[in-house]
């Protein structure tokens, strides 16, 4: 519980510090790269705080290239 609400303060200090800059700066697609970038961190980071199983990224990219691997390996035989 103690970790979620600290990565929604942390969150909610990165917004208040970021944004009125980008803002002021008139970058509006910037600023919706970044609140899509923090909202993206935001919840990853809730999802490990509550101790959920968060798939890695390299394993899906094995899924993918292994059949290949095994096809260059039949080849080269």
């Amino acid at each position: 519980m103690w970790s979620v609400l600290g990565v929604l303060f942390v969150a909610i200090v990165i917004l208040i510090i970021e944004v009125p800059s980008l803002w002021k700066a008139k970058m509006k697609k910037e600023l919706w790269i970044f609140s899509f970038l923090l909202l993206c961190s935001t919840v990853l980071g809730i999802a490990k705080g509550l101790q959920m199983d968060i798939p890695n990224p390299l394993d899906w990219l094995a899924v993918i290239f292994e059949p290949l691997g095994y096809i260059l390996q039949g080849l080269l035989k």
